[in-house]
């Protein structure tokens, strides 16, 4: 898992140095909050997440980039009898979910030469999925890449010719596959955006 998020990191630095004039690098922080089978398993929203997003501009309207993010689902279930198969196990659970998001996003942005810019914006790729349930002396732990789709709605506010701030909410659907169902969580993100 470290090597992996070291290898996006060092990608997305990469990309931000080689990009041209009419680039924009995002630094955000990032809220989760669970849908379907990702609430079930974990019920509390996830205030531990990040996001960094590069977008180069094909045209005044239209952003094509790449994105990584992070968020950390957790919930402690009271003590209690709790049934896997054919064993039941007694105790005070821990339940961990790590998404990682890795996007490839394109952005349409409404109002381009405006101070407040809205935009909307639609991903593909794929999302690192590890979910560990601890109790007592064990751990089990799941580990899936999903296939998935992210639909995005926000807006940049223009603080000064370099700067932007960013105000996004995106809905992240990672579809089932042989170990896991699907995975849907919606995220609030707000940070900040530097434009070269």
């Amino acid at each position: 898992m470290k090597k992996i998020i070291y290898i996006i990191f060092s990608l997305v630095f990469l990309l931000t140095t080689a990009a041209s004039a009419q680039s924009f690098f995002s630094v955000q922080y990032s809220m989760g909050f669970g849908s379907g089978d990702t609430k079930d398993y974990v019920n509390n929203a996830s205030f531990r997440g990040a996001a960094l997003e590069f977008r180069q501009m094909v045209n005044p309207n239209i952003g094509v980039g790449a994105e990584v993010g992070w968020n950390v689902f957790y919930e402690r279930r009271p003590y209690d009898s709790y049934t896997s198969g054919t064993q039941t196990l007694t105790g005070v659970q821990y339940r961990y979910i790590n998404m990682l998001p890795i996007i490839v996003a394109v952005d349409y942005y409404l109002k381009p030469d405006e101070h407040i810019n809205p935009f909307v914006g639609l991903g593909i790729g794929t999302i690192y999925d590890q979910r560990n349930t601890d109790m007592n002396l064990y751990t089990l732990e799941t580990n899936v890449w999903h296939f998935a789709l992210r639909p995005e709605a926000g807006i940049r506010v223009n603080a000064n010719p370099g700067l932007d701030i960013i105000l996004v909410g995106k809905y992240f659907t990672g579809f089932k596959t042989d170990d896991l169902d699907a995975q849907n969580y919606f995220t609030f993100n707000v940070g900040f955006v530097f434009k070269k």
